[in-house]
């Protein structure tokens, strides 16, 4: 049931999904950009107090302005970060993606083929490639934080967000605690040593570990036994737990699991190296045994069809060619149940002509999926009623996609014609409305966020409100010497013009009123 709450006036939440170490998954919809949304609600012991909330906020923006560098399709985004009134409570506002976790897939009775296994591993190795290129470091890689989509698409979840939550833990949570899983924990984050890229690199092979036998690397009673293992205990060579793996993989996975970190591969791009041989070649069909449980997307497809287009909607559905191919003939459904699911029809199209109304177009093809199927079986593919569905779907797609980018370039463009025309409060409130969709879209450091940023930034400026112009280009300055370097044209510019407003604000004579 939907909880009724509505986040920042834009992020409902719909309905919970999940639970975790740090707080709880909701379904959300964002209002504003009419589209599906994850919101991941903080536990209230993340932020204690007012001051440390502030702190958390700030570090929180430094680290998701740095991860929206992984520009990878195994990342899901992070959209949006909002701290409520009483500063008890932090949402995090995600990309939601559709998929399940691996640990639903880990069973010591049912052991997973190898190739899938392996393509799983090898997916989370290019996301990993470009985190460490950023340079982040993960620190809390495990079966839970791995999705695979329907797709067969690897995401990698939490980029980040553990590191921000736990960071400086001695002020933070106050418990002392490692940073980390304690089953996927590298010898040098219990000790409370460095943490590095290759400390992720344990853990892959911890979770590869895991994949290929079915059970974690290391089990006992307790954290603290858990850990020791980690810091003392020789891992189990995968062969003698299952004879079908390859020597050369097994190896890899011990390589992986070394104690120093110094002893494990050299980085990621050698372990995605040693894991091509056993990865389809690309336009090989998948091999029967390689398919992984019953139901389960296939992760090796993206290697044996790259870039492959989406698959045609019906298509496992499609008729056989053949004297029968054109019949559509629906079961023979009671008359009771066909006036049932006219009535639902019915509702479900007021409810979608409501949903059109306050333009909320993703909501609306959502409401109008739901039933398309189960009248398509019952009532026949080609019935008045279900090609109205599907025309309502199409409509409602169609109006979604108008909200594009097209249309914040042209918002932008007049805002910046008033700036022009000296209506400079009016630019500003065009400018910083369409700024708060593209930062929800494509994060602050976009090219598109960061000219708008520098907009703003000038015509307060020109406006004489020196202070808030410094506000707004320091922070753009300092985003841009991580992203785009201090040598850009564009990071000079803006420094220079910092350069101007603290003399002015210093009491020198640049831009001092006459």
């Amino acid at each position: 049931m939907p909880d009724g709450r509505r986040i920042a006036e834009r992020y409902e939440l719909l309905e919970q999904f999940g639970q975790g170490g740090m707080g709880d998954v909701w379904r959300g919809y964002d209002a504003v950009l009419d589209r599906p949304v994850a919101v991941k609600l903080i536990r209230p012991q993340a932020v204690t107090s007012p001051h440390l909330a502030e702190e958390f906020a700030k570090r929180f923006r430094r680290e998701a302005r740095i991860t929206a560098r992984i520009q990878h399709p195994g990342v899901p985004q992070v959209y949006d970060a909002v701290l409520d009134e009483s500063y008890e409570q932090l949402f995090l506002v995600m990309e939601l993606v559709d998929g399940v976790p691996l640990t639903a897939y880990v069973d010591p009775a049912r052991p997973l083929p190898v190739s899938w296994a392996v393509a799983v591993a090898a997916q989370v190795a290019t996301v990993l490639s470009y985190a460490h290129d950023v340079p982040v470091v993960h620190r809390d890689l495990k079966p839970g934080n791995i999705l695979v989509a329907r797709d067969g698409t690897v995401k990698v979840l939490d980029f980040g967000i553990a590191a921000i939550l736990q960071t400086d833990v001695t002020r933070l949570t106050a418990t002392g605690n490692p940073i980390g899983t304690h089953q996927y924990m590298a010898p040098e984050q219990v000790r409370g040593g460095r943490v590095t890229p290759r400390t992720d690199l344990y853990a892959l092979g911890c979770v590869l570990h895991e994949l290929l036998c079915g059970r974690p690397l290391f089990s006992g009673d307790g954290e603290f036994h858990l850990m020791m293992q980690h810091v003392n205990a020789p891992p189990t060579p995968l062969r003698r737990l299952r004879a079908d793996v390859p020597e050369e993989l097994e190896e890899l996975v011990l390589h992986l699991l070394r104690k120093a970190p110094e002893a494990r591969p050299v980085d990621v791009q050698e372990v995605y190296e040693r894991l091509r041989p056993f990865l389809p070649p690309p336009g090989e069909e998948a091999a029967p045994d390689g398919s992984g449980p019953v139901g389960a997307p296939d992760p090796t497809g993206i290697f044996r069809r790259p870039y492959a287009p989406r698959s045609r909607a019906g298509a496992a559905n499609a008729p056989r060619a053949g004297a029968d191919a054109g019949v559509d003939a629906p079961p023979v459904v009671p008359a009771a149940e066909r006036e049932a699911l006219r009535e639902q029809i019915r509702e479900v199209a007021e409810h979608y002509r409501a949903l059109l109304e306050e333009q909320r177009y993703t909501q609306a093809a959502e409401v109008v999926d739901e039933v398309i199927e189960p009248a398509a079986r019952a009532l026949g593919s080609e019935n008045k009623a279900v090609l109205r569905l599907r025309m309502y779907r199409a409509r409602s797609a169609a109006s979604s996609r108008a909200t594009s980018a097209d249309a914040r370039d042209n918002l932008a463009q007049a805002a910046r014609c008033r700036g022009e025309l000296g209506q400079v409060t009016e630019a500003l409130a065009g400018l910083n409305g369409v700024l708060d969709v593209v930062r929800s879209v494509d994060g602050d450091v976009s090219e598109e966020a960061v000219e708008l940023r520098r907009d703003i930034g000038m015509l307060l400026l020109a406006q004489g409100r020196t202070a808030d112009a410094l506000g707004v280009l320091d922070p753009l300055h300092a985003d841009l010497c991580v992203v785009w370097g201090p040598d850009d044209e564009l990071t000079a510019e803006v420094a220079e013009t910092l350069a101007v407003i603290r003399l002015d604000l210093d009491g020198g004579p640049a831009g001092s009123p006459a």
